[in-house]
């Protein structure tokens, strides 16, 4: 039986990914040697490194006056490496969920945190908009894409101070303004690698605004002076990187991929909002194009254990929603294909029929 990816993280990769890696594991580039056991000071992973910045700089338009550097760890190692970094006196952040909430509660060790606006008083359900934004933050923080609520921010949003955006779960889905952003940050593990690396693209002129003392390794400048290679940095993640970076580039760029992620987005909602034992969860213009958040309808919430185990022997995996939200999450990122979401859509009006 053929199964549908709809994992929030780690997620699907692309085959063609999946089998460059696998290739590499055993001979890297020819070297006779597996990726796992190269030296990472290697020329062949030099321009692993070197293709990967390039790609990334290519894909998403980023302007010259910007680095990018790679580290170990994930998104959560950056909620306080931020702080650390950046907050000399108060920061303003927008509560938009869990991953927003964990990164409130690291940069409080650091300085004064200024919630400026959230969207708990209705469970997270929006995105908080028109709210003011004080000039005196050393920046201003969001989460691009909610996974566990299922929010996504449209648009990039204006900000008088230095915008800061965690887009683990968003990036390279859609074209953005790099340059409304004084830095950009993810972790890799949902449209461009397994878990153990993070990516940070950061404008020049903060790299100057490190505002304490800091071990080595905390210390933004260490990445950037060093090209990501300050001690030895997660090789293999940072391969399939690479590799994926190739993949979006060939199968036509973010332009494209935007497209597809709004044709699989609005096939799948509209499905969600025609069928009567579903509805969804978020206010529609805020709904993410890559977590895809569900519930039974009013008075079929009996039906929910059934219908999770109808979709999974029908191939569905990873569509259960996060405990601490419930119901249904179907994650389409960048590399799940139409034919995954069509499925799922097949497998809601069957149920459908079957209780009708």
């Amino acid at each position: 039986m053929k199964k549908y990816n709809f994992n929030a993280g780690p997620s699907i990769l692309p085959d063609v990914v999946l089998e460059a890696a696998a290739k590499a594991i055993i001979d890297f580039d020819g070297t006779g040697l597996s990726l796992l056991s190269i030296s990472h000071r290697t020329p062949e992973f030099e321009a692993v490194l070197a293709e990967a910045d390039s790609l990334f700089r290519e894909l998403l338009n980023i302007p010259d006056n910007y680095k990018i550097y790679f580290m170990g760890g994930g998104a959560s190692t950056q909620f306080f490496h931020i702080p650390a970094n950046f907050l000399a006196k108060k920061a303003g952040y927008v509560n938009t969920g869990v991953w927003t909430k964990k990164a409130i509660k690291e940069a409080k060790f650091y300085g004064e945190v200024e919630v400026v606006a959230s969207s708990d008083d209705k469970n997270f359900s929006y995105i908080p908009k028109n709210f003011d934004i004080p000039k005196d933050l050393d920046y201003l923080y969001i989460c691009a894409n909610n996974t566990i609520f299922g929010t996504e921010y449209k648009c990039d949003i204006d900000s008088p101070v230095p915008l800061f955006a965690d887009m683990s779960s968003n990036i390279l889905s859609r074209p953005i303004d790099v340059s409304k952003y004084a830095l950009i940050y993810g972790g890799a593990q949902k449209n461009l690698a397994p878990a153990g690396v993070s990516f940070m693209i950061i404008r020049d002129d903060m790299l100057g605004k490190v505002v304490r003392p800091l071990p080595t390794m905390m210390n933004v400048n260490t990445y950037v002076e060093n090209n990501s290679m300050f001690n030895t940095p997660p090789v293999f993640p940072i391969y399939v990187l690479r590799e994926t970076l190739k993949w979006l580039k060939a199968e036509g760029g973010v332009a494209e991929i935007h497209r597809r992620n709004e044709e699989k987005a609005a096939k799948l909602y509209a499905e969600i909002d025609r069928n009567s034992l579903f509805r969804g969860t978020v206010a529609k213009e805020d709904r993410s194009s890559m977590n895809i958040c569900f519930v039974m309808s009013e008075g079929n919430e009996e039906l929910a254990s059934e219908f999770m185990s109808f979709a999974k022997e029908r191939g569905m995996v990873g569509i259960k929603g996060h405990r601490l939200v419930g119901g249904f999450r179907a994650s389409c990122y960048n590399a799940c294909p139409m034919e995954a979401v069509e499925a799922l859509v097949a497998c809601m009006q069957e149920f459908e029929k079957m209780h009708a």
